[in-house]
């Protein structure tokens, strides 16, 4: 990316931490949201990143990266404030996995359907930000500059083409194929892909895989 500019990571567990590292190893001004900014000492120290609020790291981010749960998702974009979010790109990670169900044979729950996405009930939330959906569809092991003898595909889909130009550079530099596949309904096919991603996983303890779109 030509600017390397500052990133507010939403959510503090592992996929918010392997991200959030991701983006200070690459020269990136970095801080991660968390509900209790106090226990990110050790984080801190280690990464040279900082730690707040969900609002204070949306107030800090050129960019943001929504990566709770997908139960929490919407009352975090809530949290973080509108006018914080407003004009900037929301790289969207969450899935709607409804913890409450256990799989059925490998196959996760949503809480969610096919004619509705989590991030389209994002992007409601917070109409005036620039939703993009990507690394939702990989291990957060996979997430960052993977290797797999060949670049791997993510698909990403949003409203704006800017954010999704800047998404794109995002993931190049993180060592993936970006595969834009249209506006934010898209989102309805992206979401899923985490599904067919963790079948395998939870049926033979297979995890080191990822997605790859050929093209002629």
């Amino acid at each position: 990316m030509a600017e390397k500019k500052k990133i507010g990571v939403i959510g503090s567990g592992t996929v918010g931490q392997v991200l959030a590292n991701g983006f200070t190893r690459h020269g990136f001004d970095v801080m991660i949201g968390t509900r209790a900014p106090e226990k990110m000492v050790e984080w801190k120290q280690k990464s040279g990143g900082k730690a707040g609020n969900f609002e204070e790291t949306a107030k800090f981010g050129d960019v943001i990266v929504m990566a709770t749960k997908g139960l929490m998702a919407e009352n975090a974009i809530r949290l973080c404030g509108q006018e914080n979010l407003s004009g900037k790109t929301v790289i969207d990670v969450t899935n709607p996995i409804d913890d409450q169900k256990p799989p059925t044979n490998g196959v996760l729950h949503y809480f969610t359907s096919l004619e509705e996405s989590l991030m389209e009930r994002l992007q409601r939330t917070a109409p005036r930000a620039n939703f993009v959906k990507a690394f939702n569809s990989v291990g957060n092991a996979f997430m960052v500059n993977p290797e797999f003898g060949d670049t791997p595909t993510m698909f990403i889909c949003g409203n704006s083409e800017d954010a999704k130009k800047e998404v794109s550079e995002i993931l190049s530099l993180f060592g993936w194929e970006a595969m834009d596949m249209g506006k934010a309904e898209s989102a309805r096919a992206i979401e899923p892909l985490c599904i067919l991603w963790c079948i395998p996983g939870l049926t033979k303890n297979q995890w080191s895989h990822a997605f790859k779109l050929l093209k002629k």
